[in-house]
């Protein structure tokens, strides 16, 4: 309560955002007499565990309502866990917890699967950096929080067990300090392309106006990526040189990247993965490899003319589409990508992102609903 008698702000965005049985719970059990309860939290589908943001959302409210909770965590951050499992218990007043349990399973669900979908990106491509480029797809700023952290997770979980390069920073400024950074990362939108009228004269804008530091040219404004890219190579040699200059694939899923087509993106395979399209591959899979867009015959290709044109150095950036089935394919040809920017590492499924939470125990008391009883503590857990 505030010293105006009135409920705090705290209180005051529970009593909204709570599941309204909650509230009426809270009730009933104020009337009848609180006791302490167990809660175990758990997911149905195997993900990574990425607590933090749940759990110091909980310590606030604790802290908030003058109380404790003790938190049994059966994973530690990073740690992969099954489907089912329990991912921690809660304990404490049931009058405090029980209207707590909508927004805290909101910060924890989407979290673990998004872990889980960055680290198998990473571990899939470990030689390969990633940017995360997710902010514009998130449903508004907490997401986009839980969103990075959750990448973070997953980035450093790949690198720690797989020597995975990972995600080496994000797009936005305000989540960066979850990839260990103080400013947002990012490359050339196609609206500074449009603004310059050409691919190098943004090059040259971009130079100008940051000189000095690296650059990565969108190259697939005009649908002349190999030409363009070329030019700009041709005009910053020195740039090429210093490892400064790389060039990012963005081409939409409506087109073949410039020189190539069906036909041509066969024989990019065959010069340099043959056995690529020999072996069985589903549809999807297929046009990973010679499809439209930002393909694996695309990417070859590109390094290719590069190479060819002496521009070893320059580097190639990818994005469009790279979930966790197109960074397999990628992985499955070793294709020359030095960086993947995505945000596909989202949730893909939604209803795969679903926490739950059941009260295994009243009191000390083993009590659960029937066909939940896979959640109470394991013997060699007891104390």
């Amino acid at each position: 309560m505030t010293e105006s008698g009135g409920a705090s702000p705290f209180e005051a965005e529970i009593t909204r955002w709570a599941d309204h049985y909650f509230l009426r719970t809270k009730q009933a059990v104020r009337r009848f007499g609180d006791n302490q309860a167990t809660y175990a939290v758990f997911m149905r589908r195997p993900v990574v565990f990425a607590p933090k943001l749940a759990l110091d959302w909980l310590t606030g409210a604790a802290h908030a309502r003058n109380t404790e909770f003790t938190i049994e965590l059966n994973f530690q951050e990073g740690q992969w866990a099954g489907a089912g499992e329990p991912l921690m218990y809660v304990t404490g007043s049931l009058a405090h917890l029980v209207d707590l349990e909508t927004l805290l399973l909101q910060k924890l669900g989407a979290c673990c699967v998004a872990a889980n979908n960055a680290y198998v990106m990473c571990a899939t491509l470990p030689k390969v950096a990633f940017l995360a480029m997710d902010a514009r797809h998130c449903a508004g700023t907490e997401m986009a929080d839980q969103m990075a952290y959750a990448c973070a997770v997953g980035s450093k979980a790949a690198r720690e067990q797989t020597g995975a390069k990972g995600f080496i920073g994000n797009a936005t400024a305000a989540t960066a300090h979850h990839f260990g950074n103080t400013a947002g990362m990012g490359t050339m939108p196609h609206a500074m392309v449009g603004y310059a009228g050409s691919t190098l004269r943004a090059a040259e804008m971009y130079a100008e106006t940051f000189p000095g530091e690296p650059m990565t040219v969108l190259v697939d404004y005009f649908g002349a990526e190999i030409t363009d890219a070329l030019a700009v190579c041709a005009r910053f040699p020195d740039m090429v040189e210093a490892g400064k200059l790389a060039f990012r694939l963005d081409t939409h899923g409506g087109r073949y990247m410039e020189g190539l087509d069906p036909q041509e993106s066969y024989a990019v395979l065959e010069r340099h993965v043959p056995l690529a399209v020999r072996r069985y591959r589903n549809e999807k899979e297929l046009r990973h490899l010679t499809g439209t867009g930002v393909s694996a015959a695309a990417i070859f290709l590109f390094r290719e003319r590069l190479d060819a044109a002496g521009y070893t150095k320059a580097k190639i950036v990818c994005s469009s589409g790279f979930d966790v089935d197109k960074c397999k394919v990628m992985a499955d040809v070793d294709a020359p990508i030095d960086i993947v920017g995505t945000g596909s590492y989202l949730p893909g499924n939604w209803n795969e992102t679903y926490a739950t939470a059941d009260i295994i125990a009243y009191d000390g008391k083993p009590r659960v609903k029937l066909g939940r009883e896979f959640l109470l503590r394991r013997p060699e857990k007891s104390k």
